[in-house]
């Protein structure tokens, strides 16, 4: 059980490490952005009328998680506005329960409007165990709707993770 433990911890600060260690400059995570939303899009292009309607959108390109119990992740990601790219974002994850593997994944968080927007630049944003994600796939986007101004669109990269599992994921937010 304390190698699990310990394996775990080893597993969480190196992905956590790995996410610290080197900042992308702006216009590379802006483009890395920009082609997450392409990627988003070819998968369901009924995505782009969320794009395009949207007050304004968090675009997290890679989120790394891994786990053996206890889990965490760490990705950094561009809020637009109105198509403009307005600051920079992370996300820090921390989760608790029955949980094995590493993945890696794209985020966006769709904000309906202008006040969800501003509580997610103000910080003090969070998703809890009961926020819902839905996998971006051919017509998901047809069949979602905001809830409390926001919608969550996920795409896995790559990775296998089994997990059911309490936590949350923070966001920080920082103009450009």
């Amino acid at each position: 059980m304390i190698n699990r433990i310990v394996l775990a911890t080893l597993v969480c600060s190196v992905l956590m490490l790995g996410g610290c260690a080197s900042t992308p400059s702006d216009d590379s995570l802006i483009r890395e952005s920009r082609t997450t939303l392409e990627s988003f899009v070819d998968r369901d292009p009924d995505l782009q009328r969320w794009i395009d309607h949207a007050q304004g959108y968090a675009v997290f390109p890679d989120i790394g998680k891994a786990g053996l119990w206890v889990g965490g992740g760490f990705g950094r990601g561009i809020v637009f506005e109105q198509g403009r790219p307005i600051g920079r974002t992370s996300v820090s994850q921390a989760t608790i329960g029955a949980q094995f593997g590493a993945q890696a994944y794209s985020q966006v968080i769709f904000f309906e409007n202008d006040a969800a927007l501003s509580s997610f630049k103000r910080e003090n944003f969070e998703f809890s165990a009961q926020a819902t994600a839905v996998a971006a796939t051919s017509g998901a986007a047809a069949t979602t709707s905001y809830e409390r101004g926001v919608a969550v669109f996920i795409l896995v990269r790559g990775g296998l993770m089994a997990e059911a599992t309490v936590g949350g994921q923070k966001f920080r937010y920082q103009p450009l």
